[in-house]
């Protein structure tokens, strides 16, 4: 089986406008959950009703890329899709994972936990790294590589909106069910985690 791959990477900031609002709905129900993001949306909302909506605003996304950090690296979402997406949440969905020889594998991912670390220019800096493994159902391997594709992303802020598309050239697959494997490898905050996707090619 030939396999090549090719891949792209982008980010957008997070709508933390929506997260500071729910947030700020919870505070005063629930004093005993008061943390940094409980504090970060209590200030957001005395510098909102002040006026100062951009401020308030920064506040919470500053704060949330920095609890982001303290997740789990997982993969929120991966599917494969028709097209290399749009934008982060704009993807068209493959209704089946079913392609015809010779067509790529595209996948859509979206990243949780993603750590960011600041550079010598004063940004701050992701930097992960994917591999892949394809294996028949009964688990025998035919290709894989490490470091299949490696990105660093460096931004002014920590953004959350995280996703890649990942693509897969099987021609030469014969007919018949697979297993694909991919794994994420956070290269900043050493972790990683992985998925699988089975698809057909008949």
């Amino acid at each position: 089986m030939g396999i090549k791959g090719r891949t792209a990477f982008t980010g957008g900031q997070i709508i933390a406008a929506l997260l500071g609002a729910g947030l700020i709905a919870s505070i005063g129900a629930t004093p005993a959950i008061a943390g940094p993001l409980a504090d970060a949306a209590r200030l957001a909302e005395e510098k909102a009703a002040a006026g100062d909506v951009v401020d308030a605003y920064e506040t919470i996304r500053d704060a949330f890329g920095t609890f982001a950090m303290t997740l789990p690296f997982m993969v929120s979402k991966a599917v494969f899709v028709t097209q290399k997406p749009r934008a982060y949440g704009a993807y068209a969905a493959r209704p089946e994972p079913v392609f015809r020889p010779g067509e790529p594998l595209i996948t859509y991912v979206e990243l949780i936990g993603l750590n960011w670390k600041p550079n010598s220019d004063g940004l701050e800096e992701a930097n992960f790294s994917v591999d892949f493994e394809i294996s028949k159902p009964g688990g025998k391997v035919l290709a894989s590589q490490k470091s299949f594709g490696e990105f660093t992303f460096t931004s002014l802020v920590r953004n959350q909106e995280i996703f890649t598309h990942l693509t897969l050239d099987i021609t030469g697959a014969e007919p018949g069910d697979y297993l694909l494997k991919y794994t994420v490898n956070d290269l900043v905050g050493k972790r990683f985690t992985s998925f699988e996707q089975a698809f057909t090619v008949q």
